[in-house]
């Protein structure tokens, strides 16, 4: 047995890996140790949820954004991009649609558009539960102050997404613009955390100046932080941003990096994101075999989904929501996984 076969099956017993160790797994591993760490996961993924994938349906409710971030396409100064805003009716009748279709889990994302005050933010939220009971809501709105996040908890939204970038500080600071603070993102995960959120953290695997000491960090920082979701997908490029001809993530490393996730936190639920779907055909099906649980259709209005636009050629722009939904049963019965109609909470 190789060593980084000892180091993964330490890792299922539960030992702390030092940052060292973290290294030698991510620069040592082979196709054989990645399929072995995807046994494995999947084993644990089906230990704790059985073979039920949980949908979660996102509405992208506005592509406007007060950042700057280099690898974005919606960042600030791209001038290529149609920006578009959603109305609080509008972004219900998406919900309203999903739930129709079997989506237990609304997920409302955006840009860090100041035009939508907290206020009205927690009248979406509020109204959604009150129509929704039996329905989670997620935001991904970015970094807040407290009392922001403090007054939408209470409003009734369960989770919150807003990933973590890298646990490396000076890596954060060549991926955003001087304004943006490594330490206020970290401030922001405790206080989600404070607040009851389950909360999701998580990476692009290939960002630019990354490294496997990097990527050693981030899983030292989901050991320590234990987020109860993590998002995971390869960096993809896009045209208008300043890192538009660095090179794509990749695609064995994010799939590796989503089972020993997995076997890291066996509870945590883990999607199988949009971005693994786009840099390969089966990415989704591929990222479910390797311990994921978690697939996130978009339930946004056709007419604006080209429009939000994080990375370049992003997959089912296009389709209804409802064929989404249908597209997304088959394949994932295509591999013995069932779609839940669930909440599919932490457990």
């Amino acid at each position: 047995m190789g060593r980084v076969r000892e180091l993964i099956d330490r890792l299922g017993e539960n030992k702390h890996l030092d940052k060292a160790e973290w290294v030698e797994v991510l620069s040592g591993f082979t196709d054989e140790d990645r399929e072995y760490a995807a046994s494995l996961a999947r084993e644990i993924s089906l230990a704790h949820y059985g073979n039920k994938i949980f949908i979660r349906g996102i509405v992208e409710f506005s592509n406007i954004c007060k950042n700057d971030c280099l690898y974005c396409g919606i960042r600030r100064s791209n001038q290529n991009a149609q920006r578009y805003r959603l109305t609080a009716e509008e972004i219900c009748e998406c919900c309203d649609e999903g739930y129709e279709l079997g989506f237990r889990t609304f997920v409302l994302q955006s840009g860090e558009d100041k035009s939508y005050s907290t206020e009205m933010l927690c009248g979406i939220v509020s109204k959604l539960k009150e129509k929704h009971p039996d329905c989670a809501v997620t935001l991904s709105l970015g970094e807040l102050e407290y009392e922001d996040y403090k007054a939408l908890r209470e409003a009734g939204a369960d989770r919150y997404l807003l990933r973590h970038e890298t646990a490396n500080k000076a890596h954060y600071e060549k991926l955003h613009p001087a304004e943006m603070s490594w330490e206020h993102r970290m401030k922001c995960l405790e206080q989600l955390k404070e607040l009851g959120y389950q909360t999701g953290a998580g990476i692009m695997v290939g960002s630019p100046y990354q490294t496997v000491e990097c990527i050693a960090e981030d899983m030292l920082f989901f050991e320590k932080f234990k987020p109860e979701m993590i998002g995971i997908g390869p960096f993809l490029p896009h045209k208008d941003t300043p890192f538009k001809d660095e090179p794509k993530g990749s695609y064995e490393l994010t799939l590796f990096l989503l089972s020993l996730c997995r076997i890291l936190l066996p509870r945590v639920l883990l999607p199988a994101t949009t971005a693994l779907g786009t840099i390969h055909p089966l990415g989704r099906e591929e990222g479910v075999k390797a311990g994921a649980n978690v697939i996130m259709p978009n339930l946004s209005p056709t007419a604006v989904r080209k429009k939000y636009m994080l990375y370049d050629n992003k997959i089912c722009t296009g389709d209804e929501s409802a064929q989404c939904r249908g597209c997304l049963e088959q394949r994932m019965k295509s591999i013995g996984y069932e779609v839940a109609v669930t909440r599919g909470d932490f457990k």
